[in-house]
């Protein structure tokens, strides 16, 4: 096994990084993060381990919906910089081996863009064919509505044509009419501006909704068709280019937005189920719930890849548990009903939910980092950051990063009434967690994550190779083996209090093999028939690599 071997495909062993520049660093005093302070914390990220950045978007925006509605494709947002500030911090990022990646947000506009401002004033206006229209008054659509909290159904009244226009959204936010080729030429022009720029691809927003189709041109072809296309297109402009999409969907239907056995529509599928099979065994302590998750994924092409996470930057959503497990899931991690949104997810950060227990929290992600898969990560995790719960919806995780314990932060010299929002207070405010203090600190959850993403990345295993969980007795223990070419690593993780011991037997190793630890110093010998005992603290975890005489590893 070679970690050469991997290069080409770069997403299968990435970690990703996501990030809002608005709330990481305003580097010009106006309390509004910008490209030159991103640009100035690419060390940072360069030095905890990312190879991949994913930024929120930075376009114009008429900020009904925290950028997601914008007015511009082509644009950059003047509060944040210019193009040349984004082309330095992708020029910066490349010279750190990070790749840079931005939302491709193509389901819809703001209703201040041009189009829909031109197009909405009549039938055949410029324009008008790029949204979806209809004439008679719409059905009750108050169950489709993405946030019902904020709508009560998919379709507005448009007083000067006299139609509804669909917005699965905000009312604020129509749907463009991807039936139409002009729409679609439009999107292929916006992905190639950016790509030309610097871009290594793109996080596909709401793909489900994007390729649902309610327009009226009737030659238009099957949606992953279009899909397809658009993963061509990109291969062309950009050989090593990922489109990562959001399909919060079961995982029989997600396989279909791969491209089947072809993998040929998108590179990458966050696992939703996945995120939310963790989220209930973390609140049984049984591993069973994310056991029948992860086995149950279909197969998919050896050149597509899962995305894993514990946290992003929307609501954590659990839509895809029942509604008993669901209640299971709030109880144990977000009682209050401010802690919860539209009746289906949660606006809460992990630490807070785990009560602020470091060892709950380490164990948390050690397994999503032994996952199969490619971990992302949303900015503020590696040192720990809470939420502001009295923010609004989603708002509660966006919270300006926190760089030092002082004065907001650090994220900005302005006054604190001048920031997109208000900094962390309480157990979780920068005074308590912040990066300056635990670069410091050996023993900080910073240096923690440092240590497993250096491990993840000298484990190629991880992401490319073949996964199965190990039998044994204990409800709260996920065993998990990962082998790919000659190597096989294995992780154990106690998802309960207590401390346990955990016999396992891995079959087919050497006579003189051993476990190696990777998180801490030691060797395990395996026993005849590679039996083996492992202790585990509550809330323990362990990663070991099966190592013989013959083995190069580093330490």
């Amino acid at each position: 096994m070679k970690i050469t071997d991997t290069a080409d495909l770069w997403w299968k062993t990435a970690v990703v990084y996501c990030l809002d520049v608005e709330t990481y660093l305003d580097w010009n005093g106006d309390g509004v993060g910008d490209f030159e302070g991103l640009a100035q914390r690419i060390d940072h990220l360069a030095d905890l381990g990312v190879t991949c950045l994913w930024l929120m978007p930075f376009y114009p925006t008429a900020e009904r919906d925290d950028g997601y509605d914008i007015t511009d494709f082509y644009g950059v947002d003047p509060r944040l910089g210019s193009h040349g500030d984004l082309v330095e911090v992708i020029r910066t990022a490349n010279d750190r081996g990070i790749r840079v990646i931005a939302d491709l947000v193509v389901n819809h506009t703001s209703v201040r863009h041009p189009w829909f401002e031109q197009g909405r004033q009549a039938r055949d206006a410029p324009f008008h064919d790029f949204y979806v229209w209809r004439d008679d008054e719409p059905p009750d659509t108050s169950d489709q509505v993405v946030f019902p909290d904020q709508e009560d159904s998919t379709w507005t009244f448009n007083e000067p044509t006299g139609e509804w226009y669909l917005h699965r959204f905000y009312k604020e936010q129509p749907d463009l009419d991807v039936t139409n080729p002009r729409v679609r030429d439009e999107v292929a022009k916006v992905m190639g501006f950016w790509l030309q720029l610097g871009l290594s691809g793109f996080r596909v927003d709401a793909v489900p909704f994007f390729l649902e189709t309610q327009g009226e041109d009737p030659d238009f072809p099957d949606p992953h068709e279009y899909l397809r296309d658009l993963r061509s297109f990109l291969g062309r402009r950009s050989g090593s280019g990922v489109l990562l999409g959001e399909v919060n969907l079961p995982h029989e239907q997600q396989r279909e937005f791969f491209g089947g056995d072809d993998g040929d529509e998108l590179t990458m599928l966050f696992d939703f189920v996945g995120m939310q099979a963790t989220y209930l065994s973390l609140a049984r302590a049984d591993a069973g719930p994310l056991v029948q998750a992860l086995t149950a994924r279909p197969f998919v092409d050896p050149d597509s890849q899962w995305a894993t996470f514990v946290r992003n930057h929307d609501e954590l959503t659990l839509g895809k548990l029942s509604d008993d497990e669901r209640a299971e899931v709030f109880a144990a991690f977000g009682p209050e009903e401010r802690m919860q949104v539209y009746g289906r997810g949660l606006r809460r950060r992990l630490p807070p939910m785990l009560d602020g227990d470091p060892r709950r929290v380490r164990m948390v992600y050690s397994l999503l980092f032994s996952l199969p898969g490619t971990p992302v990560l949303f900015y503020g995790e590696e040192i720990g950051m809470g939420e502001d719960l009295d923010a609004e919806g989603r708002l509660a995780v966006r919270t300006p990063m926190q760089w030092t314990p002082g004065r907001n932060g650090g994220f900005s010299t302005a006054d604190p009434d001048r920031l997109p929002g208000p900094v962390v207070s309480g157990g979780f405010a920068p005074e308590f967690v912040n990066v300056a203090d635990q670069r410091r600190d050996p023993d900080s959850l910073l240096s923690f994550l440092k240590l497993l993403i250096r491990r993840y990345r000298e484990s190629p295993e991880l992401g490319w190779g073949s996964f199965r969980v190990l039998e044994q007795p204990h409800a709260a223990v996920l065993a998990h083996v990962c082998e790919w070419d000659d190597g096989v690593l294995l992780a154990v993780h106690n998802l309960g209090p207590e401390p346990v011991t955990v016999p396992l037997t891995l079959d087919g190793c050497a006579p003189s093999a051993a476990l190696e630890d990777l998180l801490q110093a030691g060797t395990t010998p395996l026993g005849e028939g590679g039996a083996v005992e492992l202790t585990l603290d509550g809330y323990g975890y362990r990663w070991l690599r099966v190592v013989t005489e013959d083995s190069r590893r580093l330490p």
